[in-house]
């Protein structure tokens, strides 16, 4: 059975990437597909500050990944690139940590000035990590994502659909090569 370890690399819990988070969520079990979760903001600061490698907390983050087939990574833009936070913990993954794993980055941004974040910021990561297979991926402007009054969140119905399209590309990539994966 294939399995995605979801990233996500907001730092504030209060935040519009929760939207996609939960969209990301609820396509993956309504699809049947195995995941675990890693919000980088809930692992101990000092650990991913200092690079302890050897903390538990990390350790048991990295865990997820290694037996993941998948990796979906969630970020905001900050200064036209990906969060600190999310680089902090990219930089304790192992030297190949991507290897033999699928990505596909979901991100959220104030203006599409700074839509080729994606593949000037974060994709050159991936490939430093082993990634060979990565997704276009989806930019979302927080405009998009609207706060409720009960806390959950209305995502704007072309997004939904964008983000539809590059959910069910990793689905149906997972389900064509779940032969070849571990």
């Amino acid at each position: 059975m294939t399995k995605v370890a979801i990233i996500s690399g907001g730092p504030s819990a209060n935040s519009r990437l929760n939207g996609l988070e939960n969209e990301t969520v609820a396509f993956l079990k309504k699809e049947g597909i195995s995941f675990e979760q890693i919000k980088v903001r809930e692992l101990p600061a000092e650990d991913l500050l200092h690079a302890i490698f050897d903390s538990p907390d990390i350790i048991a983050a990295h865990k997820k990944v290694e037996t993941a087939d998948a990796v979906i990574i969630l970020t905001p833009v900050y200064k036209a690139s990906y969060t600190g936070v999310l680089k902090a913990y990219l930089d304790l993954l192992p030297q190949k940590g991507f290897v033999d794993k699928a990505i596909l980055p979901l991100v959220i941004g104030g203006t599409f000035g700074h839509l080729l974040m994606i593949d000037y910021a974060l994709k050159p990561v991936f490939s430093a990590l082993g990634a060979t297979t990565i997704f276009h991926g989806a930019y979302v402007l927080d405009s998009e994502v609207e706060r409720t009054e009960d806390e959950s969140f209305f995502i704007d119905h072309e997004v939904q659909k964008r983000l539809q399209k590059e959910l069910s590309n990793l689905a149906a990539f997972l389900k064509v090569n779940e032969p070849l994966l571990k």
